[in-house]
């Protein structure tokens, strides 16, 4: 081959450039095969070689058509190609900021060209004043277009999220139903199940997200594809408030008009799990009393190894901690059944008497909470009251045109969240007006049954409601040596102390459990509800 018909070759190749902007757009003939075909026969028609054709999915994001045009400009310069094939000028750009790179790489040689198909028109470093002029154009009539649909996608977006609808697919539990233009999100009856119990079983703070997926595929949780759903979405998906009602869009939250599938408290807890430091990790081997201890000298965890069939718990040695002793679990086991067993000691019957004084107790103090209850819900109701005018009178502003939509959103957002926040207040009022007093019996019942529950459970599917029962009674529990430094929780530490009076002082029970008259306790938690809300912490 002689240099001449190399070179002649070479001027022939050519690249081609295809875009589809809309499905419905590759619906009505103008696919991504179809321009391409276009292009091949427009090409060979006059006699280039077509080497490679760029193209540009319908659901690229806006960042990915760029990089792909960047690259075929780059592609054309590197390897000297000297023309272009695309179907029009919009299917070439439809931003300015592209305009200089076309027109800095056309100007650059004689031999550069971009052939625009359907429009029967060749733009090149010598074309005609008028031809560069449509040019600019056809791009800004391109730009104008897509701003506009953008604008019209935009607006049906606000629209949906102001009627409680998500504009795009609801997360696993839910699905879409209706027509076009009128579809709405409904639990799905196969999934919704699952999704509730996946945040139960991370709401017991037992489960990482990794673990949790394993556990829910093997209950049959599947995506949409029928795969195993991963941990990373796991992970998103407990972090959807979609999930208590709520849309998230924008980064914005707003009010949403599907049915939840959880309460907002389950969720809440979810995310004071995830992001707190901790995450629950999980371990091939489950010891008993993992995570339970620390060191009494260093306050490190107490790690536990088997040896001999046995589990032996130590110290790992943090600043410099002097502690060398290894601990049998068995022996440890023993030390907590007969601190469990101080709760109600054999030959006590003294939990009848101290149910009746604690459950008086709380009677007398939950009437002062329901008083302030009362007063405290009529103030919301009248709040909730007022921002529904303010909606409505809003939204009368914005038909009559006294408003602009812009100064509606903006409004109509800040009263919304307004309501919800009123709406969950006196939500709280209600779920926790018996709750108190419910708080009192249900102490009582674990302090008497503990022991029973504690001993009754040796099979090793029950090593998690063990050590479950134990962060129920106990705080601050250490080892120091191959001995036990255990507190109780506060309301256990209060029947363990009415217990110790008993059986040490041999006072008569009905004199200890005597009511008393106490000062009212008018602090105020932090949903209006039990002013000691340290009681039960889980």
């Amino acid at each position: 081959m002689t240099m001449t018909m190399q070179k002649e070759n070479e001027s022939m190749r050519a690249v081609g450039y295809a875009r589809v902007s809309s499905k419905d757009q590759e619906d009505s003939g103008y696919s991504l095969p179809a321009q391409e075909k276009l292009l091949r026969e427009q090409a060979e028609r006059n006699g280039y070689d077509l080497v490679k054709v760029f193209a540009i999915q319908e659901s690229a994001a806006g960042k990915i058509q760029r990089k792909i045009f960047h690259e075929m400009m780059e592609h054309v310069t590197k390897t000297k190609i000297n023309t272009i094939f695309v179907e029009t000028t919009d299917r070439l750009t439809r931003n300015f900021a592209d305009v200089p790179v076309i027109d800095e790489w056309i100007l650059a040689d004689e031999k550069h060209q971009i052939i625009l198909v359907k429009e029967g028109c060749t733009l090149h470093k010598d074309s005609k004043s008028h031809e560069w002029f449509m040019w600019r154009v056809k791009v800004a009539t391109a730009e104008y277009y897509i701003r506009l649909l953008s604008e019209n996608v935009k607006k049906g977006q606000k629209e949906k999220l102001f009627q409680g609808w998500l504009p795009s697919k609801p997360p696993l539990g839910y699905k879409t139903v209706g027509e076009k233009g009128h579809k709405i999100h409904v639990i799905d009856p196969d999934k919704a199940p699952l999704i509730k119990k996946m945040f139960d079983l991370y709401g017991s703070n037992r489960y990482s997200t990794k673990k949790l997926a394993d556990v829910i595929f093997q209950e049959g949780l599947r995506s949409r594809g029928g795969n195993k759903v991963s941990h990373s979405r796991v992970h998103q998906l407990l972090g959807d408030p979609f999930y208590y009602g709520m849309n998230r869009w924008n980064n914005k939250i707003t009010k949403g008009g599907h049915e939840p599938l959880i309460t907002k408290e389950l969720f809440m807890r979810c995310q004071e799990i995830m992001h707190s430091n901790g995450t629950p990790r999980y371990f091939k081997h489950n010891s008993l009393f993992k995570n339970v201890f620390r060191c009494a000298e260093c306050g490190g965890r107490i790690t536990w190894e088997v040896h001999k069939s046995h589990w032996y718990g130590h110290c790992n040695h943090y600043k410099n901690c002097q502690q060398r002793t290894w601990v049998k679990q068995e022996d440890i086991d023993v030390q907590v059944i007969q601190t469990i067993t101080g709760l109600n000691p054999k030959g006590v019957d003294a939990t009848e008497n101290m149910l009746s004084w604690v459950q008086e107790a709380l009677k007398e103090s939950h009437g002062e909470e329901i008083e302030f209850r009362e007063k405290a819900t009529g103030e919301l109701n009248r709040r909730y009251e007022t921002t529904t005018i303010r909606l409505d009178k809003l939204y009368d502003d914005k038909i009559d045109g006294k408003i602009s939509e812009d100064f509606y959103q903006k409004k109509f957002t800040q009263y919304k969240a307004e309501q919800e926040e009123v709406r969950n207040t006196l939500d709280k009022h209600q779920n926790a007006n018996l709750k108190y007093f419910e708080m009192g019996g249900t102490i009582l019942e674990v302090a008497k049954q503990a022991w029973k529950i504690y001993t009754n459970r040796f099979k090793e599917e029950m090593v998690d409601d063990k050590r479950l029962l134990l962060s129920l009674l106990f705080s601050n529990t250490k080892i120091n040596g191959d001995k036990t430094v255990i507190s109780y929780q506060k309301p256990f530490q209060m029947i363990f102390d009415r217990v110790s009076e008993i059986t040490h002082e041999k006072i008569d029970e009905k004199t200890i459990f005597e009511l008393t008259k106490k000062p009212v306790n008018k602090e105020k938690s932090r949903a209006f509800g039990s002013a000691h809300p340290i009681w039960l912490r889980r």
